[in-house]
């Protein structure tokens, strides 16, 4: 049974991403840095609908600390779907932006994604098969007025995407990346309303978590196994 690690798997994303590869017959790795009994939940609720799952802790933005924690999920084998998906928002404009508030967000989606990927590579090539997708935005495109922050570490994971791709493409494992717009939340719902998104959304509607699932859980199987380097929009028309 193949082996899938989700960042950030307790965000509404981030748990219809492991409900849909769990759904496929992988087990699902649910990581989480602060929300414990959220992560338990999810795990208890996928293996309620007789899924494999377990809960990983850690915090990402720590090398060294990401690279102990891997070792234990790498005695058990090496995931060979690795979802990056953990991400924060801490918007201010640029001239009131702190130091702390760009580098946050820089450490979890842009720093995150080193520290996980990097120590996985050399046992994921040796297994000729692996997917690894990384969540970025349709903000690391079009901007956004009070997070360029969230943009700059957005687009930076683009770029590591395209990159990746070309190292390791030769050993059976795509890179890619997929740049939601809009999608239904709680965090959404709050700072949006439904006029709000129908002026912005050429769809008129926010997308769904699980539509976003679908296109990850796509990338992760072997029906794509020749699309790599890619950064796939999922935004409604935004973009």
């Amino acid at each position: 049974m193949k082996r899938a690690l989700v960042t950030g798997g307790t965000s509404p994303l981030g748990v219809a991403i492991c409900q849909q590869l769990g759904a496929e017959g992988l087990h699902v790795i649910v990581h989480t840095h602060r929300a414990l009994e959220k992560a338990e939940t999810t795990v208890r609720d996928l293996q309620l609908q007789g899924m494999q799952a377990e809960v990983w802790q850690c915090n990402l933005t720590d090398a060294a600390t990401t690279r102990e924690a891997l070792e234990d999920i790498l005695t058990n084998g090496v995931p060979q779907v690795v979802v990056h998906n953990a991400g924060t928002h801490d918007d201010a404009t640029m001239a009131g932006m702190s130091e702390s508030q760009w580098r946050d967000v820089i450490g979890v989606s842009l720093d995150g994604f080193f520290n996980l990927v990097q120590p996985i590579l050399l046992p994921l090539t040796r297994t000729r098969w692996g997917r690894i997708i990384a969540l970025s935005s349709v903000t690391a495109r079009i901007g956004n007025r009070g997070q360029v922050n969230y943009a700059a570490a957005k687009a930076g994971l683009e770029g590591a995407v395209r990159s990746l791709a070309r190292e390791v493409g030769s050993r059976g494992i795509t890179v890619n990346a997929v740049a939601p717009g809009i999608i239904d939340s709680p965090a959404t719902k709050s700072i949006m309303t439904t006029t709000d998104i129908e002026n912005i959304v050429p769809a008129r509607r926010a997308g769904q978590p699980k539509e976003v699932a679908d296109l990850v859980t796509f990338l992760a199987s072997d029906k794509a196994a020749y699309i790599s380097g890619q950064v796939i929009g999922i935004n409604g028309g935004m973009a």
